[in-house]
């Protein structure tokens, strides 16, 4: 005989659901975290275009690139820690380290360009140049982060 499932049975079933005893744990901080790293990966597409004139999907694979996707995430799951828990450096390595080991690699690739081609590190294969981003571009991924903690946080 088939089953007939009542109003009041589904939604006891939708509340045992919201309540975590689902087989996938739902997780704020997480997805705030993914979307917006996914968020700003997309947008890279968008900020290329309206810099370069180009469009170029490559860009939403690689790094840097405004809006930094790294700070979007940290500052998205951090936030949205926050938002659960309460409030009681990442974005440091973003600008910081990242933007040097960049601008080093961009040096040391005009550097070997200039060698005779005779030099055994002529043939190298060059450095990629872009790690970091700039303080602007650290921002941009900062608020998007907080923007999408904070939406998801209203969603639930």
């Amino acid at each position: 005989m088939d089953e007939v499932i009542t109003a009041a049975d589904a939604s006891s079933i939708a509340r045992s659901m919201s309540s975590g005893s689902s087989i996938i744990p739902y997780n704020l901080p997480l997805l705030s975290a993914f979307l917006s790293f996914a968020l700003a990966q997309f947008l890279k597409l968008f900020t290329t275009w309206y810099k370069e004139k180009r469009w170029d999907s490559r860009r939403m694979l690689g790094s840097g690139g405004m809006p930094s996707s790294h700070s979007a995430t940290v500052t998205a799951l951090a936030a949205a820690i926050g938002f659960q828990e309460g409030t009681g450096g990442v974005m440091y390595d973003a600008s910081g380290v990242r933007l040097h080991a960049g601008r080093q690699a961009e040096l040391l690739n005009q550097i070997v360009c200039e060698l005779p081609p005779e030099h055994p590190v002529s043939n190298v294969r060059p450095l990629r140049d872009s790690l970091g981003h700039t303080p602007l571009q650290v921002v941009a991924g900062g608020v998007l982060g907080c923007v999408v903690a904070y939406l998801m946080r209203d969603s639930t």
